[in-house]
């Protein structure tokens, strides 16, 4: 019960921010340059909700026999270093990690996202496995009118087994979504960023990370490392 209060406390936090940077925007006109109108008030509070983060994290993890959870908060050093490495800044300091155990060895970790997809800010989880290859994507919940296809597997399923030296990019390795663009940038930034953050503070300071990636990665054709496949 305690945890589950705790869970819930973290995943209601994590929309404060957003709660008060487009509180004042969803009362304002928005302009859709792709429907070439002002979207509706309908439009603007759309908000679907999928999975619960226990749900989400179980889905991660379907055969672990214990799903903890743990909040990291990141130093200046390691944010900078985070940042540089994915190539944008973010406004978060802390992420509430999920680990999957069975019989005290970790089977994975996976850590709530949310990043802003075409006007709003929408949530999904990414699951990360030992060798730090992405096991699973799922959707937790959704803010746009369009775009929603994100959350079905025949889109990101192209998320796994992606590593954090894949582009995980538009038209590189990601094949796009008509109409939701920026919901698939959006997701593939917080893919990178999830991998990223699972390196620095689990898989480095356990002496693996960069060693396990780099291995991966020879492991491919020369054509395919080149093209980031």
């Amino acid at each position: 019960m305690l945890r589950r209060i705790l869970n819930i406390a973290i995943f209601s936090s994590l929309f404060l921010g957003f709660i008060a940077t487009f509180a004042h925007a969803q009362n304002d006109p928005v302009w859709d340059d792709e429907l070439k109108r002002y979207l509706t008030a309908q439009e603007m509070g759309q908000e679907d909700v999928y999975l619960t983060p226990e749900e989400a994290a179980k889905l991660m993890f379907p055969d672990s026999d214990h799903i903890r959870d743990e909040v990291i908060t990141l130093s200046p050093e390691q944010k900078k270093l985070i940042q540089e490495r994915i190539g944008w800044n973010f406004p978060e300091t802390s992420f509430d990690f999920f680990i999957g155990e069975t019989k005290g060895k970790i089977d994975g970790w996976a850590l709530i996202q949310n990043t802003i997809g075409k006007h709003k800010p929408m949530t999904y989880m990414v699951g990360v496995d030992p060798q730090g290859e992405v096991l699973n994507v799922e959707v937790l919940v959704y803010r746009e009118s369009r775009g929603s296809e994100v959350r079905k597997k025949r889109f990101n399923y192209q998320y796994q087994g992606k590593t954090p030296y894949h582009p995980i990019r538009i038209n590189r390795d990601i094949i796009n979504i008509s109409g939701a663009t920026m919901s698939v940038r959006s997701m593939s930034a917080g893919v990178k960023r999830s991998l990223v953050l699972v390196e620095e503070l689990y898989l480095k300071p356990s002496g693996k990370g960069d060693a396990i990636n780099m291995a991966n990665r020879s492991d491919k054709g020369f054509l395919e490392s080149l093209l980031g496949f």
